[in-house]
Formats: structure tokens, sequence, C-alpha cells
């Protein structure tokens, strides 16, 4: 008896705890994602043959219903808890939503339209494997006089070429280890495996030419160096986490971790000091879509044109973060989950971290001298809260950085290392290029090559309400006309600022660097108190990138939303993922540039903001035999937001 009181008790303590830190929009807990599993193996698909889990993840409830929630001082029930699941099953896609609180499945259909759900890592790990054991590439590699075991073999998607039948395939290319552990810098070039991903079976098989595999000497990637300890958690005000909620400063945020996106950052606000009361941010910001295309036309290249989230998953892909190499030595590490190809839940340990950091600069400072006998100096030093995350992506690592500011900015840094993609030459020298090879040679035998990086933001910006608006304040010059007057001055010109608001999504659609622009997020149904439009504004770190290829090229068909940095469209629960739901071998008819396409109004609506963070990536001899940390992102900066600098409020 006694036995079962304290269980009661433990389980309602429990309860309790979860009933005080939920949050509408936490990610599926273990114990919901194997109950989803449950409830689809339980179903007519756990008969089909080959049933696997490719997305599990929470269906988000309504955003009224969430923000409804969130404002009430006596919460009423929370949105029901729901799953959205994509599951393969005898050859078909299946979508399926469970509602976990009556354990059945609320909706299924089959999906018959273009492209397909993103690998499994079994799926992945099978294909890598497959070539090993087929005889005609066993030959090759004899023939070439490597030894087999020392052979490793990557599965790439193929993306898609203008056929009207498609099917999941990969193309597996290889490498030679031989004692190295820089696998990618030890190409098998000349040699294409097509693999048929459903019934794991080679289904086109090429070995075109030799060329020698480059030398594993100088190639290793290690660091001799020991890990410095150090601290970036250098202010007084501590942060707080509870369940997924995090209050830091000024700001409280809701973080989460899904397997396509990694981490997402929801319902931010911040505290205004005059009002005391937090104010609406950010309802919703992530990563969507990543897109990786090389510039090598040739046979053995040309489909390697990656979109990373929706192939292969952001999250699935995160890497247990390291102390003193990812993260300050007292930072806060949080667990994410996901659902594995059988649909149970896996733990990600550690894949998330939060820490304080001093930017080892000022917030803001002045020193004046012009009070009489005095010299008076007075500032802040620049502290922030980081919510930090690290992607492996094959030979690319990407280091994703939130960073939240006390004046109410928020900066969105991403990190790209890793080593390089490169491909096997017959050159040593580059006096001896005679052709076209796509890259630069960095080593004797390897050619880096030339590829663009795009890191597409979703950021669902909700300043001080859903009613916003674009505004684009345009630099204009103006010559002085009344040179002539006696009150004149010597001065000839100025420039001022012009503002339009965009009304569709037609007008949403941005290009940057082609004239001096500054691109806010305003609410104009809210004023400051001296009648100005509460807004935020975008601040690139760097020139914007767009995309060199062709628009009848086939990779930018399926990313044309590449040639924009920045796009605004109207608010849609479903329209998240830049490069469609289904990202693999997508073919253009779905994402964010069809989306925009329906030019809807977007004055005075709810918006979402996307942002292209791009490189274009000439490689250099100092990126091998590992790349250092390339940096790009940008902030959102409150732009007649506050009353006065919040940091004096």
């Amino acid at each position: 008896m006694k036995t079962r009181i304290l269980t009661l008790f433990i389980l309602l303590q429990c309860a309790s705890n979860l009933g005080l830190h939920f949050h509408p929009l936490d990610p599926l807990t273990p114990q919901e994602i194997n109950k989803t599993s449950i409830i689809v193996k339980k179903s007519h698909l756990g008969t089909l043959k080959d049933l696997t889990f490719h997305y599990l993840d929470l269906d988000e409830p309504n955003k009224t219903h969430v923000l409804q929630w969130l404002s009430s001082k006596k919460p009423p029930h929370p949105p029901r808890r729901r799953s959205l699941v994509v599951v393969r099953a005898g050859g078909q896609t299946h979508e399926l939503i469970v509602d976990l609180t009556s354990g059945k499945i609320a909706s299924s259909r089959i999906y018959t339209g273009h492209g397909f759900p993103s690998f499994t890592f079994i799926e992945l790990f099978k294909a890598s494997k497959l070539p090993l054991t087929y005889p005609p590439f066993k030959k090759s590699i004899l023939d070439r006089s490597l030894n087999i075991s020392e052979v490793s073999c990557i599965p790439f998607t193929v993306g898609w070429y203008g056929e009207s039948v498609t099917r999941r395939e990969v193309k597996a290319s290889c490498f030679y280890r031989d004692g190295s552990v820089n696998v990618f810098t030890r190409p098998i070039e000349g040699i294409t495996i097509t693999i048929d991903v459903d019934s794991m079976k080679v289904v086109k098989y090429s070995d075109r030419f030799v060329k020698p595999v480059p030398d594993k000497e100088g190639n290793d990637f290690r660091t001799k160096h020991k890990p410095f300890p150090f601290s970036c958690n250098v202010s007084d005000t501590g942060f707080k986490i509870l369940g997924n909620k995090i209050k830091w400063a000024t700001w409280k945020f809701h973080v989460g971790f899904t397997a396509r996106a990694g981490v997402t950052i929801s319902t931010a606000s911040v505290l205004d000091a005059r009002t005391k009361r937090f104010r609406r941010v950010m309802y919703r910001g992530h990563l969507s879509e990543t897109f990786v295309p090389y510039m090598d036309p040739t046979y053995d290249w040309y489909f390697r044109t990656f979109m990373d989230i929706g192939e292969f998953g952001f999250g699935r892909s995160a890497v247990n973060l390291q102390p003193l190499i990812d993260c300050p030595q007292n930072a806060a590490f949080l667990d994410g989950y996901v659902a594995g190809p059988d649909g149970t839940a896996q733990r990600m340990s550690n894949v998330m971290c939060v820490f304080e950091k001093n930017g080892y600069g000022a917030s803001f400072r002045h020193t004046e001298i012009n009070v009489p006998g005095q010299v008076i100096t007075s500032g802040e030093a620049d502290i922030r809260l980081v919510v930090r995350m690290v992607a492996t992506l094959g030979n690319y690592d990407y280091i994703v950085d939130w960073e939240f500011k006390k004046n109410g900015a928020i900066r969105v840094g991403v990190d790209l290392t890793g080593v390089l993609e490169v491909k096997a030459t017959s050159y040593t020298s580059n006096e001896q290029i005679s052709e076209n090879t796509y890259g630069t040679l960095v080593a004797k035998n390897t050619i880096a090559i030339n590829h663009d990086h795009y890191l597409t933001y979703y950021l669902d910006l909700d300043i001080d309400g859903n009613g916003n608006s674009l505004v684009k304040a345009k630099l204009k010059t103006v010559r002085v006309t009344d040179v002539h007057n006696k009150t004149s001055t010597p001065r000839k010109s100025y420039w001022t600022v012009v503002k339009e608001t965009a009304k569709t999504e037609a007008d949403g659609r941005v290009r940057l660097g082609s004239e001096p622009v500054e691109l806010l997020i305003v609410n104009p149904q809210k004023k400051t108190n001296i009648g100005n439009s509460v807004g935020y504004r975008l601040i690139p770190e760097h020139l914007p990138v767009t995309s060199l290829l062709t628009d009848d090229d086939y990779p930018e068909i399926r990313t044309s939303y590449t040639k924009y940095p920045v796009w605004v469209t109207a608010y849609n629960r479903s329209e998240r993922w830049a490069g469609g739901f289904y990202s693999d071998r997508s073919r253009g008819d779905d994402g964010l540039a069809v989306w925009s396409s329906r030019n809807r109004e977007i004055e005075n609506k709810d918006i979402v903001m996307w942002y292209n963070v791009g490189f274009h990536h000439i490689p250099y001899q100092e990126d091998f035999p590992v790349m250092p940390t390339l940096h790009g992102g940008f902030t959102l900066r409150p732009s007649n937001f506050f009353d006065n600098d919040p940091l004096i409020a």
C-alpha cells in the first residue's frame, strides 16, 4: 500500500512539474514518440512490407490557440497534442496525423506528388556498404591495386534533371582510407555507383577512368593542441531553463529541437522596462533549408547539389557538443529526441548548449569632456546569451548560433568549417593545368571544387502582434535647390529616407546591394510615445549572396528561392520548408518561390520573413586539410520598438 501511495505521489509530482513548465510548442517527448509509433504499427500500415518512419514531429497547434494559451493568466486546457508522421511502406509514402489524446489516427493519406521524404540513417548505412560486396566494384578496386578493407563509400543524393519518373536513388562515391582519418580527401575517382534505395540494389555502375588517389601525408585534420579552459558565463544575471523555456536578462523564449530543423526558437519576447511587460518579437525561427551546389558539370559530379535539411535532416545530423571545443566549460547542455527508422525514440545527448558570452566590446559607451572640470565615461560590456548547435553533414560542419542581446537585438550566426569535398587529379602543380578543373588545386593530386552554400532562415516575426508590414526605407540623394537664397549654405546635396510599404508578396521579394535600403518589419497599429511605428530591422553581416545558376538549370528550378536574399510571405502554418516538404528529387513545384508567386497581401498581415545566408566558396590552400571557420549571419535589431535605449531604461 505504501509503495502504491509513493508511486502515485511521484506521478502526481511529475504531472505537476510538467504542467508548470509545459509549452504548447514543446517537442514530442520520448513517450509521445513511442506512443505514436505504436499507434501507427497497430494500424493497417503495420501489416505492409518495409514500414519505416521518415518524419515524426509535433503537428503544431493553431497559432491563434497557442497565443491565447500563453497570454491567459489561467491557461485553459492546452491544445491537443498531435503527431505529424511520414512513413514509407509497400513502396508508397503515407502521411498521417496521430491524435495522442485519443490514441487514434486522425487522418491518413498516400502522398502522390513529386519528391520523397528524407533518407533514414539505416538506409544510408546499407547503401554505403552495398558497393563493398558488389563484384564489379571489387574488381575495380583490385585493378587499382587497392585494399577493399580500406575503402569507405558515402551515398550522395542525386537531385532531379528532368526525368518524368523518379525513384529513391543515391549515388555512392568511394574513398581510400589506408590509415587516414580524413576520408573525404582521398577519393577514388572515376567510379559512379547508382543505388535504388527501396530495393537496395545497384542499378547502374560505371568505371570510366583512373586517377591517382591523393596522398594521405599532410591531410590529418586533428589538432595537436589541448583544449584551453575558458568561460563565457560572465554576467551577474544568469539564466534559467524551465523545461524548454529560457529566461535571461530581459528575454524569455522557448527552445526546441527537431530532426529536420535542429534548434528552433519560439515565442521570443523582450521586457519593456518602461511598461514592465513582455512584448512579442518572434513567434518561430529556425533553419528551413540548406542548398549546396557544386560547380562541376562533369558526369561524376553534376548531381552534387545537396538540400541537406530536406534530404537528410539538420537535427538528425546534430553532433554531441564537446565542452571546451564547442561550448564553454560552464555551459548548460540540452538533449534532443528524434524518431528512429522503426519509430522508437532516440536520445541525442548534448546537441544544444546555452551560455552567456562576453563579446569583449561595449554595448554602448561614451566619454564626455564638455562638462567643466570633469571627464565622464560610462558604458556596458556586450554580454549576450547564446543557444548553439552543430550539425555535421558529410564533409561540412555548421555551427549555428542564436544570440540574444540586452538591447533587444537577436543576432543569428552560422560558421562553416569541416573538410573540403575534393576530386582526384593527375596534376601536382598549377603550371600543369591545361583544362577547366572547376576548382582549385589545394594539394598534389587534389582539386577542391567551387561551390555555394545557402542557409535559408524561417523568421515568423510578430512585432508587438500579428499585424505586421514590410517597410523598405530607401536612402535617396537630394540636391539642394535653393542655393541662391540669402539663408542658404554652401551645401549642394544630402540624402533623405523614402519609405515604401510592401503591398503584396511580389513586393516582398527583395534584392540587396543595388541601392542603399534598410528593411524593417513594423507594426503599423502600434506607436512609440512620440508616434513612430514600432519595428525591427534586418541587418545583414555581409553583402548578400544570390545564385549565379541559370534559371533553366535543374538545381536552380528546385531552389529558385536562392535568387533573392529576402522574401516576405503571408503566414501559413504549412509553409515552413523553403525547398518544399519533400526535398529529395523535388521538381520545384512546391516551396517558397511557389508560395510567393500567389502574390498574397502582406500589408498589416501576419507575415513571415525568409533570409538566405549565402556563400560563394572559392577554395584556397588554407582551407586544406581542414577549413578555418567562415562566418555569416544577420541581426534583427529593434528600430523604434522602444521609447529610448533599453540599456538605459
